[in-house]
């Protein structure tokens, strides 16, 4: 049974599974929008989320935490500087899942994760 086990395993171990969903949170802020399989994007959904939400605070601790998953100083200036701010007054549903074709290989059910455009109120 797993009680009280959240996540997916993905099919690999933890430190595999830490590894992509860094890489992964990575590209999805660099480029805003990648296209995955639909488990390894609701899964990179849980992490992504809370990414956004500790960038929206833009303080010394936020940014160790966060640059403890994301790698790159260039993405992570960019999470802190242009994509927070974005949803300066939202409180989470910063990211879009759009199931697409199945792939061609082996069928696997593929999607779109993206980030969210805020209305602009006014």
């Amino acid at each position: 049974m797993r009680h009280l086990k959240k996540g997916r395993k993905l099919n690999r171990d933890k430190e595999h599974r830490k590894a992509l969903i860094s890489n992964l949170m990575t590209s999805l802020f660099r480029y805003e929008r990648i296209k995955t399989t639909v488990p390894k994007a609701k899964e990179l959904r849980r992490f992504a989320e809370k990414m956004i939400t500790r960038a929206k605070e833009n303080n010394l601790h936020n940014k160790r935490i966060v640059m403890k998953r994301i790698k790159d100083r260039d993405v992570v200036a960019k999470l802190f500087d242009e994509i927070a701010p974005r949803y300066k007054n939202v409180n989470g549903g910063y990211t879009r899942i759009i199931k697409a074709d199945k792939r061609l290989g082996d069928g696997a059910e593929m999607a779109y994760i993206e980030l969210v455009e805020v209305k602009k109120e006014g």
